[in-house]
């Protein structure tokens, strides 16, 4: 599998390519399907419509890796936190964590609950074509606890960074709590038949650099270690948004770390050389435009050309985006790096 060897940092054709949200809703074959179902979550449950929506982005844009069709919030709805999608809200978690309590009444087995996911990923790695890779995914259990204790998307973060200054304490303990659970989910997402996993970090740059370290970054570091540690021929991806100028002081067992669009990919390369791959940064707006793509596209594999890379965005594909553009986005990045290899 081409993603998987770039992922390890061998020579390939080209680089890869895939994209973050690749299936969802700027698919008119992804919307067709949201029609028939009431919410998000039991689309999310649904083994045969999973597989389905995961496979989409394979069949219509030729990317390199398909990711599971799932949502981070599956896992805390498991553990014990009834989730509801409000429209023009987003999720909404309506009990939340509060105190000590709260965090003791978590279901220990959570992800064990997800069977739907495991199972889901079977299907996909049954119907996808052998040399495409599959990734598995979670949310961070920063990200995960800012959710937990908000109780939705926030711009100011005022409950958990609260938490953060005046009980630390509590909220080590969560996130010792998510890391497990984390874990073991995604140990079982391998199991299942995932090529490779990934842990979205959404949410780290609402941190300052010391606290960021703290609460989310070797929280992920230990995911990855521990996965590291009993599944070496998996990779494992980190990406944490908005924490560019941190850059510098991260580390780990990982194997491939995403980049965000507002942190350039030279800079990245600057600190990290080729001790891992980097995966990124194109801005997802530049999508709305082939010009702007092609700009792009050159650029980065220019930056790139010789060290460690898979082509993506800096963050989600947006919804209103034309597929056309898409397609020539994957079908550029493919073409630009496509090199002779010895065989």
């Amino acid at each position: 599998m081409i993603f998987i060897d770039a992922c390890f940092g061998k020579e390939t054709e080209y680089t890869p390519i895939w994209m973050m949200r690749q299936a969802g809703r700027y698919l008119p074959e992804y919307m067709e399907i949201r029609k028939k179902f009431n919410n998000f979550i039991d689309m999310t449950k649904d083994p045969e419509i999973v597989t389905e929506i995961t496979l989409q982005p394979i069949d219509i844009l030729d990317v390199d890796a398909a990711i599971l069709f799932s949502d981070i919030l599956n896992l805390p709805m498991e553990m014990g936190l009834p989730l509801r999608f409000e429209k023009g809200i987003g999720p909404i978690f309506d009990k939340t964590i509060d105190n000590k309590k709260d965090i003791d009444n978590l279901d220990k087995d959570a992800y064990k609950k997800l069977e739907y996911v495991y199972k889901s990923i079977e299907l996909i790695r049954q119907n996808l074509n052998k040399d495409k890779a599959l990734i598995g995914f979670a949310g961070s259990p920063w990200t995960i606890a800012t959710y937990m204790v908000e109780g939705k998307g926030s711009k100011q973060y005022a409950k958990i960074k609260k938490m953060v200054y005046a009980n630390s304490l509590m909220l080590h303990k969560l996130l010792e709590y998510n890391t497990n659970q984390t874990i073991k989910y995604l140990i079982n997402q391998i199991k299942a038949g995932a090529n490779a996993v990934m842990v979205f970090d959404s949410w780290g740059g609402a941190l300052e650099r010391d606290k960021f370290f703290e609460f989310s970054w070797e929280y992920m570091k230990k995911i990855a270690k521990e996965i590291k540690a009993k599944y070496p021929n998996i990779p494992v991806i980190l990406f944490s948004k908005g924490v560019g100028l941190y850059m510098d002081k991260m580390d780990g067992e990982f194997d491939v770390l995403g980049v965000d669009w507002n942190t350039p990919i030279d800079y990245a390369l600057n600190i990290f050389k080729n001790k891992y791959t980097l995966q990124g940064n194109i801005d997802p707006t530049r999508l709305y435009s082939k010009d702007a793509i092609k700009e792009a596209v050159l650029n980065v594999a220019n930056i790139m050309k010789g060290n460690r890379h898979i082509f993506n965005l800096g963050h989600g594909i947006l919804p209103d985006i034309p597929v056309e553009n898409a397609k020539y986005f994957v079908s550029l990045s493919k073409e630009v790096t496509k090199r002779r290899i010895n065989v």
